[in-house]
């Protein structure tokens, strides 16, 4: 068994679970249906947030995300499925903070995508500038380079959809999310937020990039310009380069003391 298998299961266990569910501070939707561009195939990914309790802290115990899948590792995922990953808080505000794609969505999940919520996830919803930095821009090109690339072959797949591939002449999926990408860093840099599900036309047009409606000339180009969007919102400067660890770390400490306070743990 190699050291990714194992890490895997730990995140699986039980114990893990009892301090997922007993302390979710956020929880809901992160897949293709949040973005308004799915498919009957679809299965559903979720992602939530949860304050480990003091031992998981300071005493030597660790606790960084509880993970839980329907199917068997190493089995595609399919219609009905759940794929939820659940990550302390502290974890989640280090990669909300290096900008991370996946994880700054809870931020903006609209009321009937949450699945759980609470007075935390009521402040990180409150206050998204937190977190938010040209460090971000930077990462969403960092993905959709990800994306494009396997899309194109240039790096290992880690799903494989050769039903795509043989239909339309390339991954499709790929293909969308690279586009899906740069249209939200473009959003999140100049708005500070992202509008889910994606606002028309692109939803649309996603959808029908997904549906091998648009040629991989047509996406490529896309991706190019977003591209270039998010460099030039980044060389503005209307960000700081990086999200403030002193007022995260603020927000932490108050947060983790008053949550285990209401619980009786301290």
């Amino acid at each position: 068994m190699n050291s990714t298998t194992t890490k895997r299961v730990a995140y699986s266990g039980p114990e893990f679970q009892t301090i997922a569910e007993q302390n979710t501070v956020l929880r809901g939707q992160v897949g293709s249906g949040l973005h308004g561009v799915t498919t009957g195939a679809d299965d559903r990914d979720e992602m939530g947030v949860c304050i480990e309790p003091p031992d998981y802290v300071i005493g030597n115990a660790r606790f960084e995300q509880y993970q839980f899948r329907t199917q068997p590792e190493g089995v595609r995922s399919g219609a009905g499925d759940l794929d939820l990953v659940v990550y302390s808080l502290r974890k989640w505000a280090r990669l909300t903070a290096a900008g991370n794609p996946t994880v700054l969505l809870l931020l903006f999940l609209p009321k009937h995508e949450i699945v759980t919520n609470t007075w935390v996830g009521q402040q990180l919803q409150a206050n998204p500038e937190m977190f938010i930095s040209q460090q971000a821009g930077h990462r969403f090109i960092g993905y959709l380079e990800s994306q494009r690339d396997k899309m194109l072959g240039l790096r290992a797949q880690r799903t494989n959809r050769p039903e795509l591939v043989d239909v339309h002449g390339f991954d499709t999926k790929f293909a969308y999310h690279a586009v899906r990408l740069g249209l939200q860093g473009v959003e999140l840099l100049t708005n500070g937020r992202i509008t889910l599900p994606i606002p028309e036309p692109d939803r649309t047009w996603l959808r029908e990039l997904r549906n091998g409606e648009h040629s991989l000339d047509e996406a490529l180009d896309r991706m190019r310009d977003l591209k270039d969007q998010i460099n030039r919102l980044i060389g503005c400067g209307a960000w700081a380069k990086h999200a403030d660890p002193f007022v995260i770390n603020g927000w932490l400490s108050i947060t983790y003391l008053r949550w285990w306070e209401e619980k009786g743990l301290i």
